[in-house]
C-alpha cells in the first residue's frame, strides 16, 4: 500500500500538500489539487484512518445503533439507513451498524466502539428521557447528536434534528377539512411517548382551530401494529362517533383502518378519509392508495451528519425539518 511521503514524492510536492488535498483541499490552487488526487489514484493511495483520527480527532467512522422494536414493524428504518450511509459518504464518512441494549445495560458496547477507535462520534436515536448515553459521550468528549427531540426534558442533551410533528398532524387535520371531513379521529399510541404527545398535539390544536370537536375521538393503541389499528378504528366506529376520518401516528395504524375500514364494507377515501405518517414504502402500494406525511430523510440524515462533523458552536445545535403531506386516494374528497 502505498505511503503518504509515496505520493508526494510521485506528485512532485511536499508530504503537508498532499495533507492539505486530503483534509483542506480548499487550500490547494486547482491545478496543485488535481495533480495530488491523480497521484492519490494511481497509486491507490488510502489513509490511515487511526492515524488521522487521533492526530486531527476528526469524525471519521461514526457509529449508529440499530434500534431495536420488538413486535412492531418499522418501515422506515430502511431508508433512514440508507439516507444517512449516503450523507456520510457524501462527506468521506462511514456509518459502522451496531446493536446494543437500551439503556444503561448498553452503554459497554459504546465504550468498547470508541476504546478501539472503531468510531469517532455517534449518531443516537430512541433517545430517552435522562438517557445515559448523553452525559457519557459529553464527559468523553466524544461527538454525537440525536435524531428526535428528548421529551420531558426542559432543555436537550445535545445536539438534535427532528422532524415537527404537532405540524405535521396538523396539516392532515386540515386537508381532511378541506375534503369536507368534520369529524376526525385519532388513532396513537400511549402517553408514556413522547412523540405520541407531540402528534396528537397537532391533532387536538387544528380540530379546535377549525372548531372540529375532540371529544372522544381519540384512541391510544397498545403497539405501533396493523391489528391495534384495526382494533382502534373499530372501537371508534362502534361508539357511534360518525366519524369521517382518521389522522393516524404512523402508516401502521393507517394500514389497520384501512383494513378494518374495508372489512365493515366502507370504503376508504369516500366514507372515511384516512391519513398516515411516515410515508412508507406501502403507502403506495396498497389501494386505496395511503396519504401520508413524508418525512424528508435526505434532509434528516444530511443535518445529523452536518452537525457531527461541522466545527463547535459552544450551543447545542437543534434543527427542526417540516413533514410533506403526499395526497393519495384513502383521502380523496367524498
Amino acid at each position: 500500500m502505498a505511503t503518504l511521503k509515496q505520493v508526494a514524492a510521485h506528485a512532485d510536492v511536499s508530504v503537508q500538500t498532499v495533507s492539505n488535498a486530503l483534509n483542506a483541499p480548499h487550500r490547494l490552487r486547482a491545478d496543485t489539487l488535481e495533480r495530488v488526487n491523480r497521484s492519490i489514484e494511481l497509486l491507490n493511495y488510502r489513509p490511515n484512518r487511526n492515524a488521522r483520527s487521533l492526530r486531527t480527532s476528526a469524525v471519521e467512522l461514526i457509529g449508529y445503533c440499530v434500534p431495536n422494536w420488538p413486535n412492531q414493524t418499522h418501515l422506515v428504518m430502511d431508508q433512514f439507513l440508507h439516507a444517512l450511509c449516503a450523507a456520510a459518504e457524501g462527506s468521506g464518512r462511514h456509518i459502522l451498524l451496531f446493536t446494543a441494549p437500551p439503556g444503561v445495560d448498553g452503554m459497554p458496547t459504546y465504550d468498547d466502539l470508541h476504546a478501539r477507535r472503531m468510531v469517532d462520534g455517534f449518531v443516537l436515536s430512541q433517545t430517552e428521557t435522562h438517557d445515559p448515553r448523553h452525559g457519557w459521550l459529553k464527559d468523553q468528549g466524544i461527538p454525537f447528536v440525536s435524531f428526535g427531540r428528548v421529551w420531558k426534558q426542559t432543555t436537550q442533551p445535545g445536539p438534535w434534528v427532528d422532524v415537527d410533528g404537532a405540524t405535521g398532524s396538523a396539516i392532515a387535520v386540515r386537508h381532511l377539512y378541506e375534503t369536507g371531513r368534520r369529524r376526525i379521529a385519532f388513532l396513537g399510541w400511549p402517553k408514556s411517548s413522547g412523540l405520541a404527545e407531540d402528534r396528537v398535539t397537532g391533532w387536538r390544536t387544528a380540530c379546535k382551530d377549525l372548531g372540529l370537536p375532540v371529544s372522544g375521538l381519540t384512541v391510544r393503541c397498545r403497539e405501533d401494529s396493523i391489528s391495534e389499528g384495526a382494533r382502534g378504528t373499530a372501537r371508534l366506529l362502534d361508539a357511534g362517533r360518525d366519524v369521517d376520518g382518521i389522522v393516524a401516528l404512523s402508516d401502521i395504524l393507517a394500514l389497520g383502518a384501512l383494513r378494518e375500514l374495508t372489512r365493515r364494507g366502507l370504503t376508504p377515501g369516500r366514507d372515511v378519509g384516512v391519513v398516515g405518517y411516515d410515508d412508507s414504502p406501502l403507502a403506495e402500494v396498497v389501494s386505496p392508495g395511503l396519504t401520508s406525511l413524508r418525512q424528508p430523510m435526505d434532509q434528516i440524515a444530511e443535518e445529523l451528519i452536518a452537525i457531527l462533523t461541522g466545527p463547535e458552536t459552544g450551543t447545542p445545535a437543534e434543527c427542526l425539518l417540516q413533514p410533506e403531506l403526499v395526497i393519495r386516494g384513502s383521502s380523496a374528497p367524498g
